[in-house]
Formats: structure tokens, C-alpha cells, sequence
């Protein structure tokens, strides 16, 4: 038997090199400051993705480091009114704090500026709490960033453990783990080398 994966177009304009210059002007246009600590998540706006739980987890990240901040970047279809009510709920969850940015494809989010938040985060998360394979978070490895991600699903077949990414189950673990990636950069770098190395042997479409 053999079980083929799903896999990330590497030249796509979602996943296509992004030098850091290009990323933190990107970053900049919605009001992210390129010279502090940023947290992000990349998906739906979906109860099992989970938003709610990573506001919750950047609140304690921030408890110990107040100059971290949050990008929530997702796409919205005009014909989904659940998502929409989710959007609005993670909207008011946010309590207007300035430094939770939310933003969608209607705040002309499209691929390349996913691609620059990706790039330019210093951790990325996937906190789903429920998942099919996750090509977020392939996207996410391949952006050479340490991620965090939700201990379901697909997710354990992309992330080895404290090798290659972190696992988690809740906003507390996430939070910490968060916090000793930005307290140790090294760790950081290490996470984010292997965790690239992961996606291009195994979930690149040109394999």
C-alpha cells in the first residue's frame, strides 16, 4: 500500500520565496509593528480552527510579554452566514484590543499577503481542535517559521514533536510554547529548519 499525501504547490504565489523586506512592508500596511514579537494563525474562521483558543493563548503569551502581537488572517465566503457569525464572534472576543489584528480576503488579504504574514511571523499556529490533514500548517513548516499546532488530525503526520514543531492541546500549552520560542531564537531557527526540511521531503506537489 501506498498512502500519498496532500501536498503545497511550492511556486505558488502563497509559497513562493518572500524576502524578509518584502514581507515586513507587506506586514506594515495593516498595521503590524515588523519590530515586535508577532504571533499568527492562517485559516477559516471556523469554530474547530479554534481562533478563540489562540486569543486566549496570545493573552497569556502577553502576561509575560506585553510587546507581543496577533494576526488572525482567514478567507470568507459570502455565501457561508456561519462563518460570519463566527468572524463577528472572534471579533468581540478580541475586546477591541489594537494589537489582535483580524483580517480576511475582503480586507484585500489574498495569497501574497498570506504568504508575508507566514514569512514574517515569529511563530505560527494551527490550534484546530479538529482537522482533516491541515495544509496550513504544510504551508506554515514550509515558511521555514516554528509552529504550533493543534494535536489532531493530519497535524502529527506534518509535526515531529518538539522536533519539527511543537503539538498542543490547549490555549495554556500553546502559550508556553510560544513563549520559550520567543525567549530562545535558537530554538526558534532549529524548529523552523527542520520543520521545512519535513515539508519539502514529504509534502511538496513535486515529489
Amino acid at each position: 500500500i501506498r498512502i500519498i499525501p496532500p501536498a503545497i504547490d511550492p511556486l505558488s504565489p502563497k509559497n513562493m520565496a518572500f524576502s524578509p523586506d518584502d514581507a515586513a512592508f507587506v506586514c506594515s500596511q495593516f498595521g503590524i509593528d515588523v519590530d515586535r514579537p508577532l504571533l499568527c494563525q492562517v485559516s477559516r474562521f471556523d469554530p474547530w480552527k479554534d481562533p478563540i483558543g489562540v486569543i486566549d493563548a496570545y493573552r497569556a503569551v502577553t502576561e509575560e510579554m506585553p510587546e507581543a502581537q496577533l494576526a488572525l488572517v482567514g478567507s470568507m465566503a459570502t455565501d457561508d452566514p456561519e462563518g460570519w457569525e463566527f468572524f463577528q464572534h472572534t471579533f468581540e472576543y478580541a475586546e477591541g484590543d489594537p494589537d489582535i489584528k483580524i483580517l480576511n480576503n475582503l480586507n484585500n488579504v489574498g495569497a501574497i499577503e498570506v504568504n508575508a504574514f507566514q514569512s514574517q511571523a515569529d511563530v505560527l499556529m494551527q490550534k484546530s481542535i479538529r482537522e482533516g490533514f491541515g495544509l496550513t500548517v504544510t504551508e506554515a513548516l514550509w515558511k521555514g517559521r516554528p509552529t504550533i499546532a493543534g494535536d489532531v488530525g493530519g497535524i502529527p503526520l506534518q509535526i515531529v514533536n518538539g522536533e519539527s514543531g511543537f503539538l498542543v492541546s490547549s490555549p495554556e500549552e500553546a502559550a508556553q510554547r510560544a513563549i520559550e520560542i520567543f525567549q530562545d531564537p535558537e530554538l526558534g531557527k532549529n524548529l523552523g529548519r527542520a520543520g521545512k526540511e519535513r515539508a519539502r521531503e514529504k509534502f511538496l506537489s513535486p515529489r
